[in-house]
């Protein structure tokens, strides 16, 4: 199996398990718990028709969309992701260089394997910083300004991870940064040597937004302590409102899923609001975003930008939830998978098929662009 062989997501997931190593193949592939939210959050879509219009006029289709005062060509962007230097040595690289191209938004997380700096300085399409609350509010401080003065344009904060979701695939494999694998997880490294290659020849594995907080030797501080005691589970609408004060731009919320907490997210100036369960790998039982979509929407869609995440696969996936009022939609898995089969050759070809998707869905609706999909459009069963 080669790339030109694979023409969904489904494909690149298994030319990706192919390539990495159980342990990181099951790091990415795996959710919380029973992961039942993690299959919820695409069967969701599963639930919901589409009704077209034909003779339309339709032979120009605009996939543009504006979101958080950011153009994008095309109405999914990629969602920031951690460790993408483990799952091929280009990362970050490979997605930024993918979405450029496209004319999209893409992500860069605190726990990223590109310093954003350097993607900042490469790429001119709009660029979201991902970050997590910490409890040393001086460190808040500081990972703003740095995103601020690297010209980063959105300022995502992460609401949904004050502690690490219970991934049970990790832990039986001995996955962990750094590594402390089991006996099990070792052999699964050494079928897949050529991962081991490309690992040790090129550089070094590093988390440079936060390379003065965690050793990557293991000697001061892994993954999983840093999530249990260097973020703050105390965090509050207070704290967050005196952020959205200092960042004094576009700043969004990741992982908003109910009413109430939308509506906070308005009164303290938010610009941006992500419908998200972290693509089921925290809270196992929580609703899928798209069943969530529609009241959200309802309630602030007209004072804030709603976007969501979480489960995406399709073309008509994006169309359904644009279709109920969402502004953008995000993606992690869907170019993780061709991250980790191809490079950025991945990203580019998972990218497009996903932009024909869409492009010949919203013709076969009869919609010439975005602006013209309404909740009318779908039925529920």
């Amino acid at each position: 199996m080669r790339l030109k062989d694979c023409h969904n997501y489904h494909d690149f997931r298994k030319l990706a398990k192919r390539r990495l190593p159980s342990p990181i193949f099951n790091y990415i592939d795996g959710g919380a718990d029973d992961e039942t939210t993690q299959r919820r959050n695409s069967d969701s879509f599963e639930a919901c028709d589409l009704v077209p219009n034909v003779l339309r006029g339709v032979k120009d289709i605009d996939l543009s969309v504006t979101v958080m005062g950011q153009k994008l060509a095309m109405p999914l962007y990629c969602s920031p992701t951690a460790l993408q230097r483990l799952f091929h040595h280009q990362g970050e690289r490979a997605v930024a260089a993918a979405a450029a191209k496209h004319g999209t938004m893409f992500g860069v997380s605190s726990l990223g394997t590109v310093s954003l700096e350097e993607l900042r300085r490469k790429h001119d399409n709009p660029q979201v910083y991902q970050f997590y609350f910490h409890k040393d509010r001086g460190l808040n401080s500081a990972m703003m300004q740095r995103a601020k003065e690297a010209g980063v344009e959105v300022m995502m904060l992460t609401v949904d991870s004050i502690t690490g979701g219970n991934r049970e695939r990790d832990l039986r494999t001995g996955f962990s940064i750094p590594f402390r694998l089991t006996l099990g997880g070792i052999m699964q490294f050494a079928i897949k040597p050529m991962w081991g290659i490309n690992y040790v020849t090129h550089e070094s594995f590093s988390l440079p937004q936060l390379d003065e907080h965690i050793d990557m030797d293991g000697s001061a501080m892994s993954i999983g302590r840093y999530f249990s005691e260097m973020l703050d589970p105390a965090m509050n609408w207070d704290d967050v409102a005196k952020m959205v004060q200092e960042w004094d731009g576009q700043f969004c919320l990741k992982g908003i899923m109910s009413v109430e907490d939308a509506k906070k997210a308005v009164d303290i100036g938010c610009t941006g609001i992500i419908l998200s369960n972290h693509g089921g790998r925290q809270l196992d039982g929580s609703r899928a975003p798209f069943d969530q979509l529609k009241e959200i929407v309802d309630a602030v869609g007209d004072k804030i930008d709603v976007i969501m995440d979480s489960g995406i696969q399709r073309g008509s996936h994006v169309v359904k939830a644009l279709a109920l009022g969402a502004k953008a939609v995000g993606g992690g898995r869907c170019y993780l998978y061709p991250l980790a089969a191809a490079g950025q050759a991945g990203v580019d070809r998972a990218l497009s098929l996903m932009k024909a998707e869409i492009q010949r869905d919203m013709m076969l609706m009869g919609c010439q662009s975005v602006s013209d999909l309404h909740e009318g459009m779908l039925r529920f069963r």
